[in-house]
């Protein structure tokens, strides 16, 4: 929960501390998905884990949009406090490279908070970098 309240804390109009039995829910699946469709790959210190990765694997574009199909997942990367600056992330980054490389996902995409400006250093230091820009607005009534 810690990761959702510094979320929270950049901005609470887009964040939100999600219910722990969702997360409990969301996590179950995902590591008993014997599909291997998605992964949760951890990191370990004495015993500890310090550290994930989450891979979520992006669904295609319909067949009747523009866009070609490659697969793709987006990461989420969480490393405990006391556990930064030590290589813990870069060596879950490595791990999400390879489990995406067997499973034949092409591209890999980090959701980052322009206001999270650890996590942006973070990675354009491993190689990722802006992607196109998501607009929005709330529809008229």
């Amino acid at each position: 929960m810690a990761n959702a309240e510094a979320h929270l804390a950049l901005d609470p109009d887009v964040y939100r501390l999600p219910q722990r039995e969702a997360v409990i829910e969301h996590f179950t699946a995902v590591l008993s998905d014997a599909t291997a469709r998605n992964a949760v790959l951890v990191a370990e210190q004495r015993g500890q884990v310090v550290g994930m990765v989450e891979v979520l694997r992006l669904p295609e574009p319909p067949a009747h949009q523009i866009l070609r199909p490659e697969p793709s997942a987006q990461i989420h990367t969480v490393v405990l406090g006391e556990a930064r600056g030590r290589g813990v992330g870069s060596a879950l980054l490595d791990a999400a490279d390879r489990w995406a490389t067997e499973h034949g996902l092409s591209y890999l995409s980090a959701g980052i908070h322009h206001h999270n400006a650890s996590a942006v250093r973070f990675y354009r230091r491993h190689g990722y970098a802006p992607s196109g820009t998501s607009w929005g607005r709330r529809p008229a009534v």
